[in-house]
């Protein structure tokens, strides 16, 4: 389990200065959920990435992985469980070869040989990537290297894996068959995921949202809920889905749609209702 404790983080610009990025947050992420973390530029989560991956530490309060304390003591047992992916792959990618990348992260833990060889081999097979296996790195395509990326961070065996944006240079078909090959891993492996992204699409596909705004937590909930708050969302810069926000509009204008709608067969349901309600009964 991640556990958040009162958490704030300040970034110094001078001797006296100092800029909040988080502040007093408190957030627990079990191991198996599958979490999308939103906000605005300058909500927090970049801040919050770089603390679960002991890049930086918390100004106040705590945070543990699986009950590790997150300090410069525990540095390295913290990055054996958690794994993470960044928006450009080639910030992360530092070896010449596919098969090589990933198995750079387990050598690096001192594993024996064919331990890592069975991590490579599973990682691999896990992001459809046993056919490039032997390719360059340079000769990939975006798509190709952000999954070689992943394939990595999944070499490691984290119990929770962090996706910083990784989507977000990617065409929309590609980054969707992406979440959909993490979902299966999540699933497969009962590994934590937490997916940080701006798509509010790909933030619906999730099982809980958390929003970020001004390094505070402001909503957390399964999307179906988060996205119901429409105007207190457009509030801090987000948007919500199509649908819920054609819903938004319908019911502004009177039309008594009810519960939650998320996506277009939500809307299409709810506007199918009312339609039923309004046929007079015959005679």
């Amino acid at each position: 389990m991640i556990e958040i404790e009162g958490v704030s983080f300040s970034y110094r610009t001078g001797e006296e200065d100092a800029v909040p990025a988080l502040q007093e947050l408190d957030l627990r992420v079990e191991a198996g959920q599958f979490v999308a973390i939103i906000g605005h530029n300058g909500s927090g989560k970049s801040t919050l990435v770089k603390l679960l991956t002991a890049i930086e530490y918390p100004t106040e309060g705590r945070i543990r992985i699986d009950g590790v304390p997150l300090d410069e003591g525990h540095q390295w047992e913290v990055r054996r469980r958690v794994s993470v992916v960044f928006q450009d792959p080639d910030d992360q990618l530092v070896m010449n070869r596919v098969e090589d990348d990933v198995a750079f992260g387990p050598e690096n833990l001192g594993l024996p040989r064919e331990d890592i060889a069975e991590r490579v081999e599973s990682s691999l097979g896990a992001l459809g990537l046993d056919e490039i296996r032997g390719r360059l790195i340079e000769d990939l395509s975006s798509g190709q290297k952000q999954r070689v990326a992943i394939a990595g961070a999944l070499a490691m065996r984290p119990r929770f894996l962090i996706l910083d944006e990784p989507t977000s240079l990617l065409p929309v078909p590609l980054a969707m068959r992406l979440v959909s090959a993490i979902r299966d891993l999540n699933r497969r492996e009962n590994m934590g995921v937490l997916h940080v992204t701006h798509s509010m699409h790909e933030a619906s596909l999730f099982d809980r949202i958390v929003v970020l705004d001004s390094g505070r937590k402001i909503l957390d909930g399964p999307p179906r809920e988060v996205f119901r708050h429409v105007e207190r969302l457009r509030g801090v810069g987000l948007d919500v889905p199509l649908a819920a926000s054609v819903a938004h509009r319908l019911r502004a204008r009177g039309v008594p749609l009810e519960g939650d709608v998320l996506d277009v067969a939500d809307l299409r349901a709810a506007l199918s209702a009312v339609a039923g309600s309004q046929v007079e009964p015959q005679a």
